[in-house]
Formats: structure tokens, sequence, C-alpha cells
């Protein structure tokens, strides 16, 4: 689940995706179109406060749903807070604490500084063009654009694809799509800019949750 959350959370750097001439050069290369458009969503993203519920849905190598998880998340320069099934993971960009508010349980960890983990989703987004090939595949009739991450060095996934509306800049849908033929789909909702949020929407309270274990694994 934590993996699936961590994918989620990389769909809040790309919320933005501007309005852009859609093309798409032959040779699959990386797009001019697709380096602006996400330099823009990277912009935006270091702007403001977003906020967004998300459908998480694994498909197995049969494109049959195995699991499903809605999570709402508050997003703000590369801090986050995901809340899902009595569970709230916060992170202040430095660390990352986990709740289970069943167990009464905090696990605190370091945050990732990998530029492809996904966890970090700034690390992620200002480093793609190190470590993904992005291109256009399509514009739909809906006006929705079609762009593939692909990474340049072995994972277990081997492409993310993100289908974002061209109009209004709003991203759709993401897939992940693994080596084992299955694919985790993010599907994104209820997507708001400018939202208020403050240095303590980012972190776990023990003052204002008593009896809470912490455990530190830094």
């Amino acid at each position: 689940m934590k993996k699936i959350l961590a994918l989620s959370l990389s769909l809040s750097i790309m919320v933005s995706l501007a309005t852009a001439q859609i093309s798409h050069t032959r040779s699959g290369q990386v797009d001019k179109n697709a380096t602006e458009i996400l330099s823009k969503a990277n912009k935006k993203l270091t702007t403001n406060a977003v906020s967004f519920t998300v459908t998480m849905v694994n498909k197995n190598s049969d494109k049959k749903e195995t699991a499903r998880q809605d999570a709402d998340v508050l997003y703000n320069k590369g801090k986050y807070r995901v809340s899902f099934d009595g569970n709230v993971i916060y992170c202040d960009g430095v660390s990352t604490w986990h709740w289970n508010k069943e167990a009464k349980e905090v696990v605190v960890n370091n945050m990732s500084q990998s530029p492809d983990d996904l966890m970090n989703p700034a690390a992620l987004l200002s480093n793609y063009g190190k470590d993904f090939n992005a291109k256009f595949i399509r514009k739909e009739q809906n006006g929705d654009a079609v762009i593939d991450l692909t990474p340049k060095k072995s994972k277990s996934y081997y492409k993310i694809r993100i289908i974002v509306n061209a109009d209004n800049g709003n991203i759709r849908r993401m897939e992940m799509h693994n080596y084992d033929g299955s694919c985790g789909e993010y599907h994104i909702s209820g997507f708001k800019s400018g939202v208020k949020s403050s240095e303590a929407d980012f972190t776990f309270s023990k003052t204002q949750n008593p009896g809470v274990e912490i455990i530190d694994m830094r």
C-alpha cells in the first residue's frame, strides 16, 4: 500500500500540464512540447499548494482489477499529507510519519533523496529529463493528451503514461506499466490549486495525539 501511495504522490507534480499544440516525433525521442509542459507543471507545483483525491486501481496481467483505494492528498512545495482508511502519511520535506490510527502507532523515517523515488515527487519532476525520456503519443478527440515517460535505467516498470486535458491542463489519469504485465492506474478528481496550508499540516503532532506510540527509524 505504501508503494501505491508513493505512486499517487507523483501525480501531484504533473497536475497542471498546461495547454500546448500537440505533436510528437516519429523517432520517439524527447518531444519539445513535453519538456515545456512538464516545466510549467514544475513551476505551478512549486508556487501553489494543491489538493486532490486519487483513486488507485491495481490490475493484474489479465487487466483484471485486484485492488482499489481512495486517498486524499495535500501537496505544497515538496511537502505532503496523504490520508486513507485510518492512515495518514505526513512529510515535511525532511522526514516522513506514517500514522496507523487503529494500531495507535507512528513510524518515522527519513525522506528519501533518490531522484527517482516516487515518495519524493519534487525530485522526480526536477530530474525527469535526466531519468526519463518524455514524448507525446497522441491527442485524443476529447482534448486529452497522452504523454509517456520511460526510465533510462532499469526499473520494475517500463513506462509511466500520463493522460492530461490539453485545454485546461488537468491531469486525468496516470498509468504505471510493470514488466510483469500488471498495471497501476491513478485517477485524479477534485483538484484544487491555491488551497490554504500550514507547516502543521505536514507533521505528526504528538501533543495533539497522546497515547500514540512513536517508532523512530531515522
